[in-house]
């Protein structure tokens, strides 16, 4: 990848989480802009910051070309999103290379594919910032936005990075109304963030479990407008797509459910 397409960022510490507005329509928009750019800053956890820049240094070979990311990977889609996905972390040399959820690795391959299949994106590929792929009413985010070592995100640093995930929340509330997420760690991270959100997350806290659905009430309490349908789905990785545990027909099928649950064609 050529430097000068480089995605860019404020390397700047992010301020506090209680500084973003609250939600509204276009102050929203504005709001969800101004977080991706802290949350691009962040550097709150010392073991994923260097991990993150050394993996940005030494590079893998095959992209010995490209200029990394190598910050914190902000969530990728609109801000009216009625749809959001909610994966685990970012891939070393995926959306810390490229700067963008789920681009450049053999998740996102998977998972764009799908999406694309039952008609929420534009193309079934995201390889660049600069790809032209566009979300159809999908908002992806993750609730650790640095990529960690091994994969493997430590409890503290999950709960560190909780406020980025809850600000983005609120800031989509007015318009959210179903969520995918992928894996059991996305799973025990999401659901206090709803709570904080604003909505009802019943106790004991649901398990997770592939093809799960759980509705959660908003504000306006049970039956309201503003509830929120949570489907829990296998991770897109690779130890899961190769060996047969998620199918591509089997993400369709979550995906298609939530879409419908969201109101999206």
């Amino acid at each position: 990848m050529d430097a000068s397409k480089a995605p860019s960022a404020s390397a700047s510490a992010p301020a506090p989480a209680s500084a973003v507005s609250a939600p509204g329509s276009a102050a929203s928009a504005s709001a969800l802009v101004v977080l991706d750019r802290r949350v691009g800053g962040c550097r709150a956890c010392p073991r994923l910051v260097d991990w993150r820049e050394e993996v940005a240094r030494t590079k893998r070979a095959a992209f010995a070309d490209w200029t990394y990311w190598g910050r914190p990977v902000p969530g990728f889609g609109p801000s009216d999103a009625r749809l959001l996905i909610v994966g685990l972390a970012p891939a070393a040399h995926g959306g810390n290379r490229t700067g963008r959820m789920f681009t450049g690795d053999r998740s996102g391959e998977v998972l764009y594919q799908a999406l694309y299949d039952v008609g929420l994106s534009s193309q079934p590929t995201a390889e660049s910032v600069d790809d032209g792929l566009e979300l159809y009413g999908v908002r992806i985010t993750s609730p650790v936005h640095c990529a960690p070592p091994a994969n493997k995100p430590t409890p503290g640093e999950r709960d560190t990075c909780r406020p980025w995930l809850v600000q983005e929340l609120r800031l989509l509330r007015p318009t959210l109304r179903a969520v995918v997420v992928l894996g059991a760690f996305g799973w025990q991270a999401a659901l206090p963030a709803f709570a904080e959100a604003g909505w009802t997350v019943p106790r004991p806290r649901p398990a997770f479990g592939h093809g799960t659905r759980v509705t959660l009430d908003g504000p306006d309490g049970p039956g309201g407008a503003d509830g929120l349908d949570v489907f829990g789905c296998f991770h897109v990785s690779q130890r899961n797509t190769f060996t047969g545990r998620l199918t591509p027909g089997m993400l369709r099928d979550v995906l298609r459910t939530a879409a419908g649950a969201a109101g999206l064609p």
